[in-house]
């Protein structure tokens, strides 16, 4: 019988997606599911963007250029300006979303066996970017207890060798909601500068910061030129996840250079959804005002609720539009599991992804879970409950 690629065996699973036939089940059992797993928000996507798909005049549906529309990479460029990022359109790669952005950058400047040093808990799918890749990934481990800042400079300088490559972060985080500071960038441009290595910052959630704290990016450290390589995405800004719309972001020409031949291989970026994301780009800052005021209502709704449970410590989210929980259970891969199959309070349960495979360090964060806070303030409040109620019955 043919057999299956070793790398296809340590692909890991999706801690998000991994669940979902349980959730089928539970469906079909009627239980009725809130779910905290996946960050698909119900926000509406800007009617321009919708508009822009209806009003089209394409009679061949044709392929784009493999960078992107030069119109739309131009329009990038100058979304960029209007956040104080100063780049051109000729540093801009348009990709199949943000996750083949990460692949061709993984792909440009790391070989067989090259080491990627990341904080954890990270973007589940950062493992199996990696696997995909055949990169290694060297964790270090940031702590709930710091609100998962950044961790200590001095233990990412003892994780350097001769294979590593790259530091890659999400600024603001997925799964901690954690947003680096001017000064933590900082750190981690002058340990790049000093050891020549890749910055990688995916800030596909750069629009997501509360508190009047502003998001500092990469691109705006002066002499990172060189290092710096940003991952972005339509995904979450407008709310349009199936539009699979992403870019790259480089002054490094011969990043640039060489990303754009793996680009080549797979011809272009989708014709139809480059459309909708160039439109996307004149949505009013009125759509993003409303947008961030709701997130911020849900956050608190969430972290509030959370903190009068017993035995659970939270994380408060600074950015994006998640958090990290710590639960008194000893494995939160069974309970979730348990959540969906055996458990409902009014006939009502709700879908958590487990934290652990956020880690890439095994048996770190069994305990935790991811929760999105993609559902309106009172579908929280019962999502919270029913876990609250749900803590209180479920046995290890």
């Amino acid at each position: 019988m043919p057999s299956i690629s070793n790398k296809g065996i340590q692909m890991p699973e999706s801690p998000i997606r991994k669940l979902v036939p349980f959730a089928e089940d539970a469906q079909k059992k009627g239980k009725n599911i809130y779910y905290l797993n996946i960050g698909q928000p119900d926000i509406k996507t800007p009617q321009v963007a919708l508009d822009a798909i209806k009003s089209t005049t394409i009679e061949t549906l044709a392929y784009s250029r493999s960078e992107g529309a030069e119109s739309y990479r131009i329009k990038i460029a100058d979304y960029y300006k209007r956040n104080s990022i100063v780049v051109s359109h000729n540093d801009i790669i348009v990709t199949t979303g943000g996750s083949e952005a990460l692949l061709f950058a993984f792909g440009s400047i790391m070989d067989e066996g090259d080491e990627i040093i990341i904080p954890e808990p990270f973007y589940a799918n950062y493992n199996g970017f990696s696997t995909a890749s055949g990169v290694n990934v060297v964790p270090v481990i940031s702590k709930i207890e710091d609100n998962f800042a950044l961790p200590p400079i001095e233990e990412f300088e003892k994780l350097i060798t001769s294979k590593t490559k790259a530091i890659l972060i999400c600024n603001p985080g997925n799964p901690t909601g954690y947003l680096y500071s001017k000064e933590e960038i900082k750190q981690l441009a002058d340990i790049v500068k000093k050891h020549d290595l890749f910055l990688i910052a995916d800030e596909v959630y750069r629009e997501f910061v509360y508190d009047g704290v502003e998001h500092y990016s990469i691109l705006q450290e002066p002499g990172l030129e060189e290092h710096a390589i940003v991952i972005d995405s339509v995904s979450k800004r407008y709310s349009m996840c199936g539009a699979r719309i992403g870019y790259l972001v480089s002054k490094n020409k011969d990043f640039i250079k060489t990303a754009l031949k793996f680009a080549q291989a797979r011809l272009s970026p989708p014709t139809l959804a480059q459309i909708a994301s160039e439109a996307a780009l004149d949505t009013p800052q009125s759509y993003f005002d409303d947008v961030k005021e709701e997130y911020v209502k849900r956050r608190n709704t969430l972290i509030e609720a959370l903190e009068k449970i017993e035995g659970v410590k939270v994380a408060t989210p600074s950015g994006a539009f998640y958090c990290i929980a710590e639960l008194p259970v000893k494995n939160s891969d069974n309970f979730a599991k348990w959540l969906l199959e055996s458990f409902d309070y009014n006939n009502d349960t709700v879908m958590v992804a487990p934290a652990a495979g956020f880690y890439s360090t095994p048996g770190v964060g069994l305990n935790q879970i991811r929760i999105a806070y993609v559902l309106n303030s009172e579908s929280l409040k019962i999502a919270v409950k029913i876990l609250e109620e749900a803590l209180k019955v479920y046995k290890d």
